[in-house]
C-alpha cells in the first residue's frame, strides 16, 4: 500500500485544492498576463474560499479574455454589464471595474507587471513547520502592494500581494513536511 502523501494543512481533499497544491502553488510563474491572471484571481478571492476561485477559474478565462492585459484593458461599460450577468464568475461590481483597472495600469508598466513583481522575490526563509508558521504579510509583500498601488491598481493589499507571491513562487510556503518542499530542495 502506497503512503498519502503528506500536503500544506490548507489542503483538503478536494481534488482541485489538491492538484493545484501539487502541480501549481508556489511555483514560479512569470509572464505577464499569467502574473496578470493570479493577480486578479487573488483579487477576487478577497473574502471568499479558494476553492470557490479554483472552480470558477476556467469561466473566470473565458470571461476576461483568457487574461490578456490587451484585452480586458480595452473593456468597456458593456463588457462590465456582461461580466455582471455572468453567474461563472464572481459578480462584484467593484471587483470587475478594478480587474479591468488594472488591466489598465499593467498594460503601462515599464518592463511589465512580472518583472515589477518578481523584484518583490523574498530571500529564502526559514521552512515552516506547521500552517501557523506561515505568514498573512510580510514586509516584502506590504512594499509590492505598496508599489502596486503606486501605480494605480486596486484590490492589492498586503494579504493578496502575499497570496500572490505564494502562489507565483516568490516565496515558498510549503511546510517542511510537505511531499512538493521536498522535491523543490
Amino acid at each position: 500500500m502506497t503512503p498519502e502523501l503528506v500536503r500544506c494543512g490548507w489542503v483538503t481533499s478536494a481534488p482541485d485544492y489538491i492538484r493545484y497544491h501539487d502541480e501549481e502553488w508556489g511555483r514560479p510563474v512569470r509572464g505577464d498576463d499569467l502574473v496578470f491572471e493570479r493577480l486578479t484571481l487573488e483579487a477576487f478571492q478577497s473574502g471568499l474560499s479558494w476553492l470557490t476561485i479554483l472552480r470558477k477559474r476556467e469561466n473566470f478565462r473565458a470571461a476576461f479574455a483568457g487574461f490578456s492585459i490587451g484585452a480586458v484593458a480595452a473593456f468597456g461599460e458593456a463588457d462590465v454589464e456582461r461580466l455582471l450577468a455572468d453567474a461563472g464568475i464572481i459578480r462584484n461590481r467593484a471587483k470587475i471595474e478594478a480587474a479591468i483597472g488594472n488591466a489598465r495600469v499593467a498594460a503601462e508598466i515599464p518592463g511589465g507587471v512580472s518583472d515589477l513583481v518578481w523584484r518583490y522575490a523574498e530571500p529564502a526563509a526559514p521552512t515552516p513547520k506547521t500552517l501557523g508558521d506561515v505568514p498573512a504579510v510580510t514586509p516584502g509583500s506590504k512594499a509590492l502592494a505598496k508599489e502596486l498601488k503606486r501605480h494605480g491598481f486596486r484590490f492589492v493589499g498586503p494579504t493578496t500581494a502575499y497570496a500572490l507571491m505564494q502562489a507565483i513562487g516568490l516565496v515558498n510556503d510549503h511546510v517542511a513536511d510537505c511531499w512538493v518542499r521536498a522535491r523543490q530542495v
